[in-house]
């Protein structure tokens, strides 16, 4: 074969072969094989190249595949204009991911919020007062005992004392946090109430952007970073009538709780982190720093750092909540949710934020009926297996894990309890087995496209050598060696497991327990709530829904937290 044939520079081959679904397939072998200047490929790359893609070529085929790498307006003319154009990590694909099953219905009628009627007095202490959950709160500035500046004021001090302690604050938003609680206070003495946000001090997760603050997505890099945006979470919020006090912490690119401003520490054990990536709204909604927070979730960012830290959170169904304004992870699986004391307090917050805005491609228009006496004995429920039985063999590598993981097994045991006493239709349930590995790597595809910006001008290397310490950069160079056919299957066989896990809900309303791995790819709602503890720090209970059955499991997590007294305990710092 002539040298004119075979040459092209090693970018364009790597690009070309992801395009014919060798997805930049080149083995070490093949790129140790060529200088960091040649430009020639050969048949001997192929070779290598198409063992990552699992498919065999003849001779004939290698060679007219090198014909169609040369060409000048092939592939690699495309793939330069893809460079050119500026995608940013803001700009949503054309493909979106519908957790809705063909052929399926839901609800189309909208009720008005029914909360529960509460009785509270204003606490005489500040301690107490900050512990309130939204429910008591909202009651407290409705009713004039408590004026918004003066909550503001007194949660600022809270952020202000004890974030040396949890480093869970990326920026205070101080003057718009007065100037919204001064607002708030007008807008009540005029009569004008918004309702149950309205006055109530909040966190936000710093994936999110608010025009005039930092927002950094826990980088070092981004530090000093504004984006001329309002995530439409904030902007509702603001409709409400909440009031941004602090923008807080996540790791790193949302994985972990490390940042370039230290270890988010958990406020019940500040020897122990506090969970990633949503790690600044758990720690400050668990310490009494904020009224509520909002976290985001892919992978369990919402969930886990709830679990952690002892409060209840809501990872809701993918699409019921719009991204818009927020860092891009992996658009087929990013869900944006509340993070609060107790889950009439996520239903509160979630009523406020969910629903099309306009911008955000992937959300639907499906309502949300929240009734606070619900009648739970309708529901029936199952329960995982795999979280109440077996075996639990001892790690030798963590001699301390096997413990906890028994004392919240039982704890989990007496949550059971609890529930069937509530008269809940309570039977052993199990997920379909499916293979994890086969539709997990979709996610950090996406995210090597959401941050091939990053990538390539060397911003990632900074993260990865920086204080955060991020183990993201590495998930992302080796995604780009994922096959493009490869990727297309997954999406296929992951609409094959959002049948199967459909079968299996279709006599329930919801399930205890939870399988992240399986339902963040599936987009089902999951809640958190705390029930119990092991050496001090919490334990939860995971609750998790079918598509749009956040109301099912709101309303058991209410009931529950009815029966006990979890969620209201808190942590002395």
């Amino acid at each position: 074969m002539d040298e004119q044939r075979c040459s092209i520079n090693r970018r364009r081959f790597i690009e070309c072969f992801s395009a014919a679904g060798l997805g930049s397939a080149l083995m070490p072998g093949a790129l140790a094989a060529v200088a960091q200047d040649a430009e020639t490929i050969t048949i001997d790359m192929i070779q290598a190249a198409q063992k990552i893609a699992g498919v065999s070529f003849t001779r004939d085929e290698q060679e007219r595949i090198l014909d169609r790498l040369n060409l000048a307006h092939g592939y690699p003319a495309g793939f330069e204009r893809l460079r050119t154009a500026n995608l940013g990590n803001s700009t949503q694909p054309a493909i979106v991911f519908n957790p809705i099953l063909p052929g399926k219905t839901f609800p189309s009628e909208r009720r008005p919020l029914r909360r529960r009627a509460v009785d509270v007095s204003l606490p005489t202490s500040d301690v107490e007062l900050a512990f309130l959950p939204v429910t008591h709160l909202a009651k407290l500035v409705e009713s004039r005992q408590i004026k918004p500046t003066e909550l503001t004021r007194l949660y600022l001090a809270r952020l202000k004392k004890y974030d040396p302690q949890l480093h869970c604050v990326v920026n205070l938003t101080e003057e718009l946090a007065l100037r919204q609680a001064k607002q708030a206070d007008e807008e009540l003495a005029a009569g004008m109430y918004r309702g149950p946000l309205h006055g109530i001090p909040w966190g936000l997760k710093d994936l999110l952007a608010v025009r005039g603050t930092r927002t950094t997505w826990g980088m070092s890099p981004f530090k000093d970073r504004v984006i001329d945006t309002d995530a439409t979470v904030y902007s509702k919020l603001t409709k409400a009538g909440a009031i941004l006090i602090a923008k807080l912490s996540t790791g790193a690119l949302a994985v972990t709780a490390r940042w370039f401003g230290g270890l988010t520490r958990n406020p019940w054990n500040t020897e122990q982190d506090a969970a990633g990536s949503s790690a600044g709204p758990g720690a400050a909604t668990a310490a009494g720093l904020v009224g509520f927070s909002i976290g985001t979730d892919t992978g369990g960012s919402i969930i886990g750092p709830s679990t952690r830290n002892g409060v209840t959170g809501l990872r809701p169904t993918f699409g019921r909540v719009s991204r818009y304004g927020a860092m891009a992870l992996a658009w087929t699986q990013d869900t944006v949710g509340p993070m609060c004391r107790s889950a009439e307090d996520c239903a509160l917050v979630f009523d406020a934020i969910y629903g099309p805005d306009g911008k955000d491609n992937t959300v639907l228009d499906v309502p949300f009926n929240w009734d606070a006496s619900a009648d739970v004995t309708k529901l029936r429920a199952g329960y995982l297996r795999t979280a109440f039985e077996g075996e639990i063999p001892e790690d030798p590598a963590n001699p301390g894990r096997a413990a906890e993981q028994r004392q919240t097994r039982r704890n989990n045991e007496e949550a059971l309890r609890v529930i069937r006493s509530l008269g809940v239709t309570v039977v052993p349930f199990e997920l379909p087995d499916v293979p994890i590995d086969a539709i997990d790597f979709i996610r950090y595809a996406e995210s090597a496209a959401a941050f091939d910006d990053l990538a390539r001008t060397g911003i990632l290397t900074q993260v990865e050598q920086g204080p955060e310490q991020s183990r993201r950069p590495d998930e992302i160079r080796s995604a780009y060696f994922i096959p493009a056919v490869e990727f297309i299957q997954a999406n296929r066989l992951r609409m094959r497991v959002m049948e199967q896990v459909d079968e299996a809900l279709r006599d329930l309303d919801l399930f205890i327990g939870s399988n992240q791995a399986l339902t963040n790819r599936t987009g089902h709602p999951v809640i958190s709530v705390p029930n119990g503890f092991y050496q001090g720090s919490p334990t939860a209970l995971h609750l998790t829904g079918k598509i749009f059955g956040e109301p099912e499991i709101l309303s058991l997590a209410h009931a529950f937290q009815a029966k006990t007294y979890f969620h209201l305990e808190h942590p002395r710092l």
